[in-house]
């Protein structure tokens, strides 16, 4: 479960939007719908393409669901519409149950693409609905359920992606912990400490436990953050993790070049997923979550899939140690 927090962020602009016009799905898959973004010739006002209304006050316990949110996020269910891009794929995602990490998740299923996910144990409804997805695409679905905070729950959590799907050639670090605070002396100890373990502890675990895995043309893609560019005020733990992984993305992408490895990262910005209800917003202030983007709005997952799907394919194969946004217009280097 992964995704960004309030949207007075700045990052990567420009190369994003040829990207995202590279990435668009193409062609439909059996039994999707007819109606979604990937399906009419037309062109949308990206101001009105998700909902624009201020999100109703909720919370949840950490790390929340999506069956629970109100509106459900959208990541790509019914819209999403593969082309084989990735056709015989094996790819791990970690938050893949629920936002970002399961459009990605559903996105690859439809381009071809057998999936792992990992989540945390108490998501398992949200897993049990990507797995029905994923399967419905005809792909093989692997459910890795693991709190990912040590050595080993990360070193198994490969070992069991390798042996469900005979090999790994696609690694998504995206599982994320985000609380925001108002101040420095309302973060616990504890807090700091689970959110570098969870963010980019278990990010340099499971990447260093997969390369060994990994043959030439495998990918490994890292979700960043607005954050990695212009931390915020109340995410100053979370926002130094994705600073973090910003660095180790650009340093881990000069040293796999040599196996024929790229590394790159995803930087959203505010997008609507579980980890905004269960903490990730101060009280009071999800109403404002999107709102003061130049489109006026939250992203939904399944506009970023597109994103993942591109950086996984041979058509970005130049592309390594560099990061793509989607923040809705708020962007620049």
């Amino acid at each position: 479960m992964s995704n960004e927090g309030p949207s007075r962020r700045t990052v990567l602009g420009g190369a994003a939007l040829g990207l995202a016009a590279a990435a668009a799905p193409a062609m439909a898959q059996r039994g999707q719908a007819a109606d979604g973004p990937a399906a009419n010739a037309a062109p949308r006002d990206p101001q009105t393409k998700y909902t624009s209304e201020p999100f109703p006050e909720q919370s949840q316990p950490w790390p929340g669901l999506q069956r629970d949110m109100n509106p459900r996020p959208d990541s790509g269910e019914t819209s999403y519409r593969g082309s084989g891009r990735l056709a015989g794929r094996r790819a791990l995602l970690t938050g893949g149950d629920s936002g970002i990490g399961r459009a990605a998740a559903i996105a690859y299923a439809r381009e071809g693409a057998d999936v792992a996910i990992n989540y945390y144990p108490t998501e398992e409804p949200d897993a049990q609905e990507v797995k029905a997805i994923i399967e419905e695409a005809g792909r093989k679905a692997v459910l890795l359920p693991a709190d990912i905070r040590t050595q080993g729950a990360c070193e198994q959590l490969v070992a069991d992606a390798v042996r469900e799907l005979g090999g790994l050639d696609i690694l998504v670090n995206n599982a994320a912990y985000q609380q925001s605070k108002a101040d420095i002396s309302e973060i616990s100890d504890e807090q700091f400490v689970r959110t570098f373990e969870t963010n980019i502890f278990a990010m340099f675990r499971i990447s260093k436990t997969a390369i060994p895995h990994m043959p030439p043309g495998s990918v490994i893609i890292n979700t960043g953050s607005v954050n990695s560019y212009n931390p915020g005020e109340e995410l100053l733990d979370y926002a130094s993790t994705k600073g973090a992984i910003l660095i180790f993305t650009k340093g881990l992408a000069k040293q796999l070049a040599k196996k024929g490895i790229r590394v790159n990262m995803v930087a959203p910005g505010p997008i609507w997923t579980p980890l905004q209800v269960s903490g990730g917003q101060l009280p009071g202030k999800l109403g404002e979550f999107g709102q003061d983007t130049p489109l006026g709005r939250a992203g939904q997952p399944a506009e970023l899939a597109p994103l993942y799907v591109l950086l996984a394919s041979e058509e970005a194969s130049f592309s390594t140690g560099t990061a793509v946004g989607a923040h809705g217009g708020e962007g620049n280097p």
